[in-house]
């Protein structure tokens, strides 16, 4: 199963590899629009949900959540480098041997720097456009800004797991399905689902908390509490995206099994024999 699945996103690995190296600046500006993408994600959610927020509405992250959407499929329909994305895809990559593990970490490097531009980029152009107003919109985003801010960073982390759990099957599915339509109802279904839980996606944080810092704000919203958020969060987006997804189907492919007998095939004899006595070096 999956085998023409894991074998597309080793190309897509590839791919990324072959760009990242052929043109470092068209790489980092692909990573710039992920995070403006994103932002404008944000600046959606909260330009609906506010409403409801300030009348004490029960359905706010029904709302918030049914938004989203527009983030992601800006990411994959527009053409764009997600940090996020590409823990799923470039750990199939690097277990499958398609890239390096030395190459796994420059497109994360390159990708979560070209993000956080792009993102607190966005950030500072939406707190300039005004359209964030003095009222609800304000209220609501420092709201959930300080708590982002203020949670443990066990929480933080597997809700970063959970969020990146989703996000990437919303990508391994897009990948998987020919129909555009279908596309756009899957990134909207799994966006709604980690929105609408709370869960934490590093990126989308960082336009998020960017705006709150660029705002006038109290002492529960610091630097200190962005970075502290980044780091948690981005550690369990990664664990979400290259272990529970990237590795789970790489796991269950032929193709892992097909690079092992090749690789057992390729051994000096009196190292198959070796590892058929289940001794291992």
């Amino acid at each position: 199963m999956f085998k023409s699945d894991i074998e597309r996103i080793m190309q897509l690995a590839r791919q990324k590899v072959e760009y990242l190296d052929r043109s470092p600046l068209g790489y980092v500006v692909l990573s710039i629009l992920a995070g403006v993408y994103l932002g404008f994600g944000i600046t959606l959610i909260f330009s609906v949900g506010s409403p409801f927020a300030a009348e004490g509405a029960a359905g706010v992250k029904l709302i918030m959540g049914a938004s989203f959407g527009v983030a992601l499929t800006l990411v994959l329909f527009a053409g764009s480098e997600l940090f996020t994305g590409n823990n799923m895809i470039c750990a199939v990559g690097g277990l499958s041997k398609a890239i390096s593990w030395t190459n796994v970490g420059w497109i994360f490097f390159w990708s979560y720097i070209g993000n956080a531009i792009g993102s607190l980029g966005i950030a500072w152009l939406v707190v300039q456009s005004g359209v964030l107003g003095n009222g609800a919109k304000i209220d609501l985003l420092m709201t959930v800004a300080s708590m982002k801010m203020s949670l443990s960073g066990w929480d933080l982390f597997v809700r970063g797991v959970l969020c990146n759990w989703l996000v990437c099957l919303a990508v391994w599915m897009a990948l998987r399905t020919k129909s555009e339509a279908a596309r756009i109802m899957l990134i909207f279904w799994c966006l709604f689902a980690f929105v609408g839980s709370g869960f934490e996606h590093s990126i989308a944080n960082q336009s998020l908390l960017g705006m709150a810092l660029l705002l006038p704000h109290g002492q529960d919203i610091s630097m200190f509490g962005f970075l502290w958020n980044q780091v948690f969060v981005g550690a369990g987006n990664l664990v979400g995206g290259a272990v529970f997804v990237g590795a789970s189907y790489w796991l269950t492919s032929p193709v892992r099994v097909e690079a092992s007998s090749r690789e057992r095939s390729l051994a000096p004899p009196i190292m198959q024999g070796v590892e058929s006595d289940g001794i291992r070096g």
